[in-house]
């Protein structure tokens, strides 16, 4: 059962147009809220002018004759002290939106134009802009009062309109949600006087300074959530009624314009159990700490901690996802449950490390779980187009936490081992690239492979076996469940001519025939969901001509590896 708190029933029964949007504040400061932010008023000191007036509030005295007219004023140089004049916001200036961030696919049509074209960082928008964001987009725009708008994927956006008032930092904005969701941060307006209108097709959302979600979804419905500070709801014409949600909670507008009773919106993950690092070259595999009584999750993440420059977002039925891959790097990772009702709740945030790069090797010798004779062993595996030199371990079990072997090994991707004891062993490299400044940069770990040792020779036929097996050149890399690759190899880096184009159902791939030389082969991972990741940095593959026996076989020393001909 939900632990949620519920509005009092004293409360719902003030507003049954909208089931009592409003709870817990008094009926007057919501009618306040709600009423006539739509002009500014002045109240007239002594020594006011409609000149003056019209300078400070229209930044143009010569507009006062239009400021009279507006106000019926009769003889515009007597203004009575204590009286009010209003100052309609058409006569308000024209202010324009600045975009901070853009991402993906995010096209805008400027007023009076059917064609549009890509949204720019830090391109101006006047007021009527239409803007469409793609699937994978994301855009945030900074009002002219500092107040930020973060539209997310696929949504439909007009800047309707965007007008600035005299004061410093204060303005009036309407925004036409079509389809999508926004995040909000509105700048607090010092004199209390509401600063932005969302208008969906069924609801409105009105706010002074706060930061909160509205989104729109395929049933016609208008999800609003308030994360911070107070939003005034209003549903649809018919429906009427207006009233005001906290921070804390929600409340859906259904496509009649009939608003649901308000809900508590659910609590935030916790935050010290959100995944707080990430070594795929791949994709992001988040595990989030669940939340009673979610039904999804919404994941974001972003640059800066005000989640402005976000860079991926998704949203996934349970608290295990895949997103793809970026750039090493320091992030904020955003989590917020969705309830039964679609509502995003409340929101836990950490900083996130991405460090992938450079990439770790493919595996060669021995091949995943072989079973060897000793007493040396030789650890072989692929080189990285962007390494120069490689680290290579040895131990008894997978936490490496005291390895029997460290070693470092410049050019080639290889090393002997020290003489071991029969027993099963587990290895694992990594690659490092040398900085501008001499440093060495080491990338993450492959995940380790074991092989055993075995305690004494195997059988001539065995060896036979082996040997004939070792003749091709074999490749693996770490698995996981449910997930495919696929592998390309070509003779040169840029993979214009590709000898080998495959799609493999497990982590490995071998071929028998391939002549000496150099080889290049990149891995692309195809995630039991579906999601493919970009192609990683090219390997190194050298192959060898074997020395041969006279029956053909491949001839090889006593831990597999084929020796060469001289």
């Amino acid at each position: 059962m939900s632990t949620r708190t519920r509005p009092p029933r004293k409360a719902l029964a003030a507003w049954p147009a909208l089931a009592a949007l409003t709870w817990a504040l008094p009926q007057a400061l919501a009618a306040q809220t709600l009423a006539g932010a739509q002009d500014l008023t002045h109240q007239v000191v002594r020594g006011d002018t409609l000149h003056a007036l019209a300078a400070r509030y229209l930044d143009d005295a010569a507009q006062w004759p239009a400021l009279a007219q507006a106000n019926r004023i009769a003889n515009p140089r007597r203004l009575q002290p204590g009286s009010v004049l209003h100052i309609p916001r058409t006569l308000q200036p024209w202010a324009s939106a600045r975009v901070q961030y853009v991402r993906g696919d995010a096209q805008a049509a400027l007023p009076g134009k059917e064609s549009t074209s890509p949204v720019a960082a830090d391109a101006e928008l006047p007021e009527g802009t239409r803007l469409q964001l793609g699937p994978d987009a994301y855009l945030s725009i900074r009002l002219s009062d500092g107040s930020i708008v973060r539209v997310h994927a696929d949504s439909d956006l007009q800047l309707q309109r965007l007008r600035k008032r005299a004061r410093p930092g204060s303005a009036r904005s309407v925004l036409e949600l079509q389809r999508g969701r926004l995040e909000p941060s509105v700048t607090p307006d010092p004199a209390g006087q509401q600063q932005l209108d969302i208008h969906t097709p069924h609801a409105t959302a009105s706010v002074r300074g706060t930061r909160f979600s509205v989104q729109t979804d395929a049933a016609g419905r208008t999800l609003t959530a308030v994360s911070e500070g107070m939003v005034a709801v209003r549903g649809g014409e018919r429906a009427g009624g207006e009233a005001l949600l906290q921070h804390g909670w929600g409340a859906v507008v259904d496509a009649s314009g009939r608003a649901a009773a308000p809900v508590a919106l659910l609590a935030a993950p916790d935050a010290r159990a959100l995944p707080s690092h990430a070594h795929d070259a791949d994709f992001l595999r988040l595990k989030l700490p669940p939340v009673q009584g979610a039904r999804a999750y919404q994941v974001q993440l972003a640059r800066d901690p005000e989640l402005t420059e976000v860079v991926r977002a998704a949203t996934a039925p349970g608290p295990e996802l895949s997103l793809p891959a970026v750039a090493d790097g320091n992030y904020h990772l955003a989590v917020r449950a969705i309830d039964t009702h679609g509502l995003p709740g409340q929101g836990a945030q950490a900083e996130f490390t991405v460090k992938a790069h450079p990439i770790a090797p493919l595996y060669q010798s021995p091949q995943r779980d072989a079973h060897l004779t000793g007493p040396t062993v030789q650890l072989q595996c692929t080189r990285v187009a962007e390494a120069a030199r490689y680290r290579i371990q040895l131990a008894t079990n997978a936490d490496f936490d005291a390895p029997l072997f460290d070693a470092t090994s410049d050019g080639d991707c290889q090393a002997l081992t020290p003489t071991l004891a029969p027993g099963r062993y587990l290895w694992r490299m990594a690659s490092l690239r040398a900085l501008d400044d001499g440093r060495w940069d080491q990338g993450p770990y492959a995940e380790p492979q074991g092989f055993t040792l075995l305690p004494e020779a195997p059988s001539a036929d065995a060896l036979r076996s082996r040997q004939s097996a070792d003749a091709a050149t074999v490749l693996s890399w770490p698995a996981r469940p449910g997930q495919r690759y696929r592998l390309q190899l070509a003779r040169e880096a840029g993979f214009a001519t590709l000898l080998v184009d495959e799609t493999l159902e497990q982590a490995t791939w071998s071929a028998a025939a391939l002549p000496a030389g150099h080889y290049f082969v990149r891995l692309r991972s195809i995630d039991a969901s579906g999601l493919e990741s970009a192609f990683s940095a090219p390997h190194v593959l050298s192959v060898i001509a074997p020395l041969r026996s006279s029956a053909g076989q491949a001839i090889t020393s006593g831990d597999g590896t084929a020796v060469q001909r001289p």
